[in-house]
């Protein structure tokens, strides 16, 4: 087992990922504050954060399929770690019917990523007015489009201004793990889409490789603050046709929590269903569950694929989720919690004045 401190450990890392990575999320293993665990005996990266007495995994195990029970085995009895519960958190449906097929209380339906092969990204917009609409739209307000260098983006300062806009409107303080915004600086295979306005940076996406799957991740999409509606859904659009040029078959806009879309895969494990549920209809002041779902929907996914939390417990238990959102906060989730509800009392004072 190791924590990556060289530049030898992220390279050899990052060639693993490059080779084997299935998972729509298993690039984001080399985003900062990721630990990352090789296997002895198989050419196997495996990316996760500790909380308590879990390790909670990014995605699933990036190796061959014909390795994965192999290196789960090895994984998961560690002498040093061994006596930890290991949680296999946005594991895709491969890692699903490997090592959950038996046991339908220790897996749960988090939600769904929508997918759509990008070559038909143009008869969809074409098919939908509403989303026809919003692109010209942004068009004309003088909204261009276009894939900056890696490094420009990188030491942009116009690029952190939009993330900083956008990181102000957001519900919960920063979260990190696999859903860091700090990405910019270890942007390597990834592709950045800039909309400008008058020469100016005004939002972006960042696609990250699948590259088992000839596909692309959008691990971020950002508008600032003097963005024109139409902003994203132009950003989108631009990215998803650039990346069928070069002959992807794959593309998503990752997972959509507690959508309906992803019951239709498998359990919901009824035991925190009506927790869940509570949280999409109730917990909107922090994140907009539902509106997030509906703008991911609007472009009309070829279909969505269940995206689960696995555990090699006998069941999922509330220290299970208590682990995965202290593995997201970097933190307690009851002080999580605290500090969100400070800011959104804020908000909603400001908002008086």
């Amino acid at each position: 087992m190791t924590n990556y401190t060289t530049d030898t450990e992220l390279t050899h890392a990052r060639t693993i990922v490059m080779k084997y990575g299935w998972n729509s999320f298993a690039y984001q293993i080399l985003n900062k504050g990721i630990k990352l665990w090789f296997s002895r005996h198989s050419e196997a990266v495996i990316g996760y954060q500790e909380f308590g007495n879990y390790r909670i995994v990014a995605g699933a195990p990036i190796c061959s399929l014909s390795d994965l029970p192999a290196v789960i085995h090895e994984f998961e009895h560690e002498p040093l770690l061994s006596s930890k519960h290991t949680c296999y958190f946005c594991a895709g449906t491969r890692l699903a019917k490997q090592i959950s097929s038996n046991n339908s209380s220790n897996y749960m339906v988090l939600g769904a990523e929508p997918v759509w092969n990008p070559q038909s990204w143009e008869t969809i917009t074409k098919s939908k007015p509403s989303l026809r609409a919003q692109i010209s739209r942004a068009m004309n307000k003088g909204v261009t489009v276009s894939m900056w260098d890696n490094e420009l983006a990188a030491t942009n300062p116009f690029i952190q201004k939009c993330l900083s806009d956008w990181l102000t409107t957001r519900g919960l303080p920063p979260l990190h793990f696999l859903i860091e915004s700090q990405t910019l600086d270890r942007l390597y295979d990834r592709r950045v889409y800039v909309a400008e306005r008058e020469n100016m940076p005004v939002g972006f996406v960042v696609l990250s490789p699948i590259p088992n799957r000839n596909g692309w991740l959008v691990e971020q999409n950002i508008r600032g603050n003097s963005a024109p509606n139409g902003t994203i859904e132009r950003l989108l659009s631009f990215a998803a046709h650039d990346v069928a040029s070069i002959g992807a078959d794959f593309f998503t806009l990752g997972l959509s929590p507690l959508s309906h879309h992803g019951t239709h895969g498998g359990s919901t494990n009824h035991r925190y269903s009506g927790l869940l549920q509570w949280l999409r209809a109730h917990g909107r002041r922090f994140y907009n569950f539902e509106g997030l779902d509906a703008f991911k929907a609007k472009f009309q996914p070829d279909f969505w694929e269940p995206i689960y939390a696995i555990t090699n417990e006998k069941r999922i238990t509330l220290s299970t989720l208590h682990a995965i959102a202290g593995a997201f906060a970097g933190m307690s989730p009851i002080k999580l919690g605290m500090i969100a509800l400070v800011r959104a009392l804020r908000k909603e004072l400001d908002g008086r004045k």
